[in-house]
């Protein structure tokens, strides 16, 4: 029996769009709350004063959506800890500041960036980790005041207790510990008031409840400080978990130059969400059976045990290879939405169901079924250089039968070639290649029987005679 409900959590901060690592961490914590029935929370951590828009803000609740990772819990929903955008909750960061500065915790920090610049730098020429030198721990309060009458604005540093360990077992690496020594007294609150992004995200953390927390491995030094500021707020920590990168090709961080793009730009290029879980949920995770699979059986079969820890390589290919599972598993109602705005005209009133049953195994994007919508009822048809050949070198008597074939036949697929075959002695591809270049002018492409039920007689005859020419 189950004595804690799962629940996870999406931070996101809005200072862009969408990419493919915020969506995979968003992923794969809405699969871990799924499959184990519980809770997946959305939060906005907006702190970031002149790069966080409300525009950013709403194309993410609208990527989320679009993608099927909808949210129990945060904005536009609601719940029991309200409110959702860090923002709103400097009141809340401040009640826990004054906790901390009770217990003697924290001390004001007036070093500038360039001293603290220049200790770093002394230090790691040293060969010792960076870490904060304490110059403004033993600063009495006279000298506190006299800084503050210069106009000198403090940060707000965590006095980090000497001589520990700090040891967690982390969801996706095992076994972790930091020695507090190397970490040194931290900053919890920005010399402009705004909290640090891993105060107010471990205090948002434990007050909202999340028990399990998935995110990149570039945090995990966050994760000790997290841990030793719950501690010392009496406040519960959830259980890490820290991913792999995601890497390009070349094993370097992703960047749009190698195909990273935003999930606004890859929905306006075409991909189905599908496409995106389907391989997201492979990056950096296993499953047993690598067919494509719906949302809620990607859960089903999410595993934390099939986290790996090597670096998650991210393959253009493989998004490809998904889209067109997605494009073959979709339905035709949702098909005909997908690709109706670039299939131009009326062409297709009646007939969308064939269409689709037609061009489906030829299509990876929208932009491919105009393709096809252009070769079947436009009224011009530009032969591809292969095609014009193959229909050079066929010869003008086989069209003449072809079209005769035609009048007598119509669309009727095999009748047709059994007459144009008995006529012309043509078999195998010598007999359907050129009947394809001439009536779509490609090589390749759907079922000639598809092709033939699908396209207007008239328009069908004038492209034959158009061959025979």
């Amino acid at each position: 029996m189950k004595t804690m409900t799962c629940k996870t959590r999406f931070a996101p901060s809005p200072t862009g769009y969408l990419h493919l690592g915020n969506v995979r961490t968003a992923l794969f914590n809405a699969l871990l709350a799924r499959r184990e029935q519980g809770s997946f929370l959305l939060r906005i951590e907006d702190t970031d004063r002149e790069r966080s828009r409300p525009e950013y803000v709403a194309a993410l609740l609208e990527d989320l959506r679009w993608l099927g990772l909808d949210w129990q819990e945060g904005p536009e929903i609601g719940g029991p800890h309200p409110p959702y955008a860090q923002s709103e909750r400097a009141a809340i960061y401040a009640g826990y500041y004054q906790r901390l500065e009770e217990r003697g915790l924290v001390y004001p920090c007036f070093c500038s960036p360039a001293e603290l610049a220049l200790s770093r730098k002394t230090q790691l020429a040293a060969g010792r980790p960076p870490r904060y030198a304490g110059t403004c721990a033993r600063l009495s309060e006279a000298e506190r005041q006299a800084r503050r009458r210069r106009g000198l604005q403090p940060t707000l540093r965590f006095r980090t207790p000497p001589g520990q360990l700090v040891q967690f077992i982390d969801l996706a690496r095992g076994p972790q510990q930091f020695a507090s020594d190397d970490i040194g007294d931290f900053i919890i609150r920005r010399a402009d008031g705004g909290p640090q992004f891993f105060f107010a995200n471990a205090v948002d953390d434990a007050l909202m409840g999340i028990t399990h927390l998935l995110r990149g491995e570039d945090h995990l030094s966050n994760t000790p400080r997290q841990l030793l500021l719950l501690e010392a707020l009496d406040l519960p920590a959830p259980h890490y978990g820290h991913l792999a990168l995601i890497v390009g090709a070349d094993g370097g961080p992703l960047s749009k130059r190698e195909g990273h793009f935003s999930v606004r730009e890859l929905r306006a290029t075409g991909y189905l969400p599908e496409a995106l879980l389907n391989d997201l949920a492979r990056i950096g995770h296993s499953y047993a059976h690598d067919h494509w699979m719906s949302l809620a059986e990607l859960a089903e079969a999410f595993t934390l045990e099939r986290l790996g820890r090597a670096p998650a390589r991210y393959d253009e290919a493989q998004l490809l290879h998904w889209q067109s599972e997605a494009v073959q598993c979709a339905t035709p109602e949702r098909l005909w939405a997908w690709l109706e705005s670039a299939v131009a005209g009326d062409v297709l009133t009646t007939s969308r169901e064939a269409f689709i049953a037609a061009v489906r195994p030829n299509i990876r994007f929208p932009t491919d079924a105009a393709f096809w919508a252009e070769r079947l009822f436009g009224a011009e048809l530009p032969l591809s250089e292969e095609s014009r050949a193959l229909v050079a070198q066929t010869g003008s008597e086989f069209f003449a039968h072809a079209l005769a074939a035609y009048v007598e036949h119509g669309g009727a697929y095999q009748p047709l070639f059994d007459d144009l075959k008995r006529h012309t002695g043509a078999k195998g591809k010598g007999l359907f290649m050129p009947m394809r270049a001439a009536l779509t002018g490609e090589l390749h492409g759907p079922e000639l029987a598809r092709i033939l039920a699908l396209m207007p007689a008239e328009l069908a005859r004038r492209r034959l005679e158009s061959a025979g020419q």
